[in-house]
């Protein structure tokens, strides 16, 4: 019989596994057969963008939670409470996450797809490759591991849910932003969530048990 640890582990090492099959299927079709995407990107678009203009201060302003240097100065100031409260095993994963995944894998990605971006007009100035999305990365990474990581610090149950949801919004409303602005396509969003989403779920349950030993060997509180 499996322990809820273990089958912890499994759902999130196959959701993982589901999301890599994803990303791997949106990166052999955008590198070779780019075409067969037209109708879903243009589909997703018009649909994300049917309103347009009339939310553009909207999505101008939740698009900043995703920028680099917002990203950098909450991810600095969150390792620096892990490490003032000695929670190392936190700080870890969230620091490979942050500057592993986010800040050095997902650009050098980007060279190898070299997908151009949208010919739409950009309401943000971007100069790199379209796919897969920085932003859409970066805000699963950070905020997907803030959102796994309130349980550990937040024991009021509205509170904790709170927090979980905004991380949630802001996750959502970033992906969705960089479609409105005009700098990505959606499958270039989905990919940079499936990408996050991998990283995730299979890194999780590694934390979950770095945590323990730490803790039971006195390393961290």
């Amino acid at each position: 019989m499996q322990t809820p640890q273990q089958t912890t582990k499994l759902y999130s090492q196959f959701t993982a596994s589901c999301f890599l099959l994803l990303f791997m299927f949106l990166g052999y079709v955008v590198k070779f057969y780019p075409q067969w995407l037209n109708s879903f990107d243009q589909l997703g678009t018009a649909m994300i963008r049917f309103d347009y203009p009339n939310w553009n201060p909207f999505f101008l302003w939740v698009t900043k939670f995703g920028n680099p240097t917002t990203v950098s100065i909450l991810f600095v100031a969150i390792l620096g409470l892990f490490l003032y409260w000695k929670k190392y095993a936190e700080a870890l994963w969230l620091s490979l996450g942050v500057i592993g995944i986010a800040a050095i894998f997902n650009p050098l990605i980007k060279l190898f797809f070299t997908r151009e971006r949208p010919s739409l007009l950009h309401l943000v100035t971007e100069n790199s490759y379209s796919f897969p999305s920085g932003h859409a990365n970066g805000s699963m990474v950070f905020y997907g591991t803030l959102f796994l990581l309130i349980p550990f610090f937040i024991q009021t149950n509205w509170v904790k849910w709170l927090l979980r949801i905004i991380c949630v919004f802001l996750i959502i409303g970033i992906g969705t932003s960089r479609i409105y602005l005009g700098v990505h396509y959606p499958s270039d969003i989905l990919a940079g969530y499936s990408e996050g989403l991998v990283w995730l779920g299979f890194t999780y349950p590694l934390f979950k048990e770095k945590q323990f030993i730490w803790r039971f060997t006195q390393k961290q509180k």
